[in-house]
This record gives structure tokens, sequence and C-alpha cells, in this order.
């Protein structure tokens, strides 16, 4: 840059610039190249004012590719689910500010990935949006206990309170996801999200009536009782002959792979209570109880109390029959005690599985009783002193059979003849 009113002292040109070097700023002549004025740091800069060095080498800081990514995948899953904006600013704000913390800034990209649907998640519940870990888990396609375990690891830094939504809050939600309107499937296979709502609500109602929602994860009896409502709208023969894998192609949702088993027990359930319908006389079996969903969700109350009475008349009626036998116990003890009779410590134990396994007693329990795994029971230790008694088949095996003692005594003579040698 040109300066005017100088003149260079060596030859009197006038043509005089700028020339930085480095932090040091110069007038140079351009046609003798004398330098006309030299700057200093101690000096005021030539035509600027005094600028601190913090100020001038800060750089704003730019995001990082990842937290580009973290924030895009945010906004996806936002669109995907159909949230509001306020939700999806809020999972926006979230991710920032958990990105950021030392807990998450060194984990893979597998764990960032989570922890944005974990923003949602939580934006979702503090907004009172009914959503579920095993939604969320389907959206990144990663394990729901990673899901879960980022979660709890999202609230606890972030100091966040979401609330816990119960699996007939998110029902409606669900059931949106299957693609059977009237537009998008055949019409014998196409059914209202209204009313297959309302008919998938009260499966999962006798559901958690009949123990089956205990201690079970919501997707796949969300799924099992949507499947189940669709056939029993409509049970058609279109209808009746789908699988569950059908059904899942069909309505483009993913399978749940435990949705079968709870099919299964939903059917059970089902049959208990058909069998209690005055009307019907045929038998009921899991093939076609379908047709009798209607009628069992319309008076289930009434069925269900039904249910227990015969149960508990049947039970009366069997111990009437069969008495305990209490006189078993009285007969005095033989002397074989150890061949005839088990132990007290096994029969102590085989009492107390069988009171404890109260739940194949009754018509309706949580499946952890119904199916109830057997606990480990610790083997006391044996210690061994040498003064214990040693018992007669103990002793027989160490006495040496006639074979034995001939093949003994051949194999010393033998010894004997190659020791000459």
């Amino acid at each position: 840059m040109q300066r005017s009113g100088l003149s260079c002292p060596g030859c009197g040109s006038s043509n005089i610039v700028n020339d930085d070097l480095y932090c040091h700023v110069q007038l140079v002549c351009v046609d003798c190249g004398t330098v006309v004025s030299e700057g200093s740091l101690a000096d005021d800069p030539v035509g600027g004012s005094d600028v601190s060095y913090s100020r001038s080498t800060a750089v704003t800081k730019i995001p990082c590719q990842n937290l580009k990514k973290g924030l895009s995948r945010v906004k996806e899953m936002c669109r995907v689910i159909r949230v509001r904006r306020n939700i999806e600013d809020l999972a926006l704000s979230y991710f920032q500010q958990a990105y950021e913390h030392e807990n998450f800034i060194r984990v893979n990209l597998t764990k960032k990935e989570v922890l944005a649907g974990c923003c949602v998640l939580v934006s979702c519940r503090q907004m009172n949006w009914p959503i579920t870990i095993g939604t969320i888990s389907c959206l990144l396609n990663a394990d729901p206990a990673l899901v879960g375990g980022v979660y709890r690891d999202l609230l606890k830094i972030l100091k966040l309170e979401a609330l816990t939504v119960g699996i007939i809050e998110v029902l409606e939600a669900h059931c949106q996801e299957y693609k059977i309107n009237s537009d998008q499937v055949p019409e014998e296979l196409a059914e209202d999200c209204t009313v297959l709502t309302k008919r998938a609500k009260a499966l999962v109602e006798l559901a958690a009536d009949s123990w089956i929602v205990t201690g079970r994860k919501p997707l796949p009896m969300l799924m099992a009782a949507t499947y189940l409502a669709w056939q029993s709208l409509k049970p058609n023969k279109h209808r009746l002959k789908f699988s569950l894998d059908k059904f899942c192609r069909l309505a483009k949702v993913q399978k749940s792979q435990s949705a079968m088993t709870r099919i299964t027990e939903l059917k059970e359930v089902l049959c208990k209570l058909g069998r209690e319908i005055p009307w019907v006389r045929e038998t009921v079996t899991p093939d076609s109880v379908i047709r009798l969903v209607g009628d069992i969700l319309e008076n289930r109350f009434a069925l269900l109390r039904r249910a227990l009475r015969n149960h508990e008349d049947s039970l009366q009626a069997e111990n009437f029959l069969n008495p305990p036998n209490e006189t078993a116990s009285s007969k005095p003890q033989e002397c074989d005690q150890l061949t005839e009779n088990p132990p007290a410590e096994d029969r102590g134990h085989q009492s107390q599985e069988s009171e404890s396994n109260w739940g194949k007693r009754v018509l309706f329990a949580p499946p952890c009783v119904i199916n109830r795994k057997r606990r480990r029971t610790e083997q006391p230790e044996l210690i061994v002193t040498g003064d214990e008694e040693i018992s007669d088949s103990e002793i027989d095996s160490y006495i040496r059979s006639p074979q034995e003692v001939r093949d003994l005594v051949q194999a010393e003579k033998m010894l004997v003849s190659s020791d000459k040698v």
C-alpha cells in the first residue's frame, strides 16, 4: 500500500509502501529500497491501534466432524419419529452438552451414535412423547443393553429426570408404524389404525391381568398384541394364514425375536377364557380361538372370575379325592435307612421346592414363577481327616481278585529275570 506525504531521504521519491516483515511494520522506498521508517514492538503500529496478542490470534473453534455427524443424526431420528420442533431443539442441546463431557468425548463412534439416540429418547420422555428404548435401538440397529447403559449414564452426567412410560401409552404410536392402511395393502388385509389400536389395547390389558406383561420387554408384547388384534378384527382365511413373518413384511416393520413367544402365551390365556364361554360348544384350540377374541375381550372380567372359580373348585375336588399321605412320615424307620429313605436335607429341599413353585398350581401366575429357574445349592466343603468309616463296597474295591493276583506275580517274575540279565 502506497503511503502519501512521505519522501525517500535517499532518492527523494514519493513511492513509499508498507512492507510487513512478521510482526514489524516497515516503510520502504520502491525505487531505491531504502527503509524510510522501521517500526518496533515497543512503538505504536503504523496506521493502526494497539491489539492484544490473544485477540489477534484468537480463532473461532470449529466443530469436529463427529459432532456434526452426531447433530445430523439427532435431526434424522427426530424426523423419522415425527416429533415436535421443541423436542428436536432440546435433543440437539443435550447432545452438544454431553458430547463435550469427559465421559463421552473419548468413546468409540458406536457409543457416540447411541448417545445421539439417547438424547432423543430423554427429550421425548421429558416432553411426554411416548417412546421406548426398543424403538431407539431399532432406529440405530444397536444392542438394547448398550442403549440402556448410555441412557443411564446420560441422565447421571447431565443430572436429568425423565418420566417413565407405560406400555399402554406407547401403543398408539407403535400401531401407527404398521403400514396396513387401505391405500397401502389390499382391502382384505387393510385395517384402520384407530380400530387396531383399540383392539390391541384390550389385548394388552388382558395380558397385564394374566401376568404376561410382568418383567417383560414392551416391544415384543406390543407386536404380539397388534398381530392378534389384526387377525381377530377380520378373521378371514387370508389373515389367518398370515404368519408373523409375513405380517411384519406386509406392514414394513422389523420383527421382534420374542414376539412369537408372547403370541403363544396370549393364545394360552385366550384359550383358558374361551373355554368358559357358555355358548361355545366346540373345543377351543390356539388356532380357533382367534375367532372368539371379540367375545372374550367384551366379557373378559366375567370370564376371568369364572375361570378362577372353576380352577379353585377343581383343585378342591382333586385334594378331596387324593388327600396328602400324612401317615408315611409316621412309620418307623427301617434299618437300612441310607438306601431306602432319602436324607433329611434332601427331603427338606424337595418340600421347599414344591412349596416355592406355587405358580404351577394357580391358573394365572407371573412367568418367573411358572418357569422358575432352579437355584444352585452350594455344596458343603469336604473335609477329610482320615478317621472316616470305610464302607464294605469300598473295601471290596481294594481287595485284588484271583486274576489280578496271578497277573501281579507274573509281572514280578518278569522284573526279576530282566534284572539278572
